[in-house]
């Protein structure tokens, strides 16, 4: 199957699924420079490898993995962590109340409204509280396009992320995807989650209501 998912002006954003769970792993590359940030190396290095080798493709320049950025900290979402890293020796992004649960040391270590920066594009770091104390959704603005959101576990269509039927996180979820991401993104924004299909901002915004209603 292609992964590829977008063909954007600066950059290209290709997907596989790897894992008896569904994990996305996501992969950005930029045209111009060749610069490349994968987004959760949830499983399986020998696929990752795969898709880092598509995604040279997309570049004219020579290709090389400027950051691996990771949403959040469960085990799932990092298996293959360790493994690329050393493969690589590429630095790493996560929340900063997340980096210390990770299996490998952390160079940035993000909070809400960080800069995430490679050789031809930026993301923004959105501090999501309640799946884990330290979830980060990726958010690339296109300026010719709608953005796009990599929202770890914490948006799915349908819903917020599991929040262990604990009404704290619950709220402290929802109140943080409403407010920065639904109030901060437009209906165009397409959503990315860590798991299944992806969505649009519009298509759930109707449903913020039923969600906080229902309890999860």
């Amino acid at each position: 199957m292609d992964s590829l998912l977008y063909d954007l002006p600066a950059l290209t954003i290709r997907s596989i699924s790897v894992s008896q769970m569904d994990n996305n792993v996501y992969l950005l590359t930029a045209k111009e420079s060749g610069a490349q940030l994968l987004i959760d190396a949830a499983d399986d290095l020998a696929a990752i490898r795969q898709l880092l080798a598509d995604g040279s493709a997309d570049t004219g320049a020579e290709a090389h993995l400027a950051l691996i950025a990771t949403t959040h900290q469960h085990w799932d979402h990092v298996r293959a962590l360790k493994e690329l890293v050393e493969a690589t020796s590429a630095p790493t992004a996560a929340g900063a109340d997340d980096a210390d649960a990770l299996p490998v040391p952390v160079e940035r270590r993000l909070g809400h409204g960080d800069k995430v920066a490679v050789d031809g594009f930026e993301l923004a770091a959105v501090h999501l509280r309640g799946h884990t104390p330290g979830s980060i959704a990726f958010v690339y603005e296109d300026p010719e396009g709608p953005a796009h959101i990599f929202s770890g576990d914490s948006l799915f269509p349908g819903g917020v992320g599991n929040t262990q039927k604990d009404p704290g996180r619950f709220t402290q979820l929802l109140s943080d995807v409403t407010g920065r991401l639904f109030d901060a993104y437009p209906d165009t924004a397409i959503v990315h989650p860590g798991h299944g299909k992806p969505t649009t901002l519009g298509a759930e915004r109707p449903h913020l209501g039923e969600w906080r209603a229902r309890g999860w």
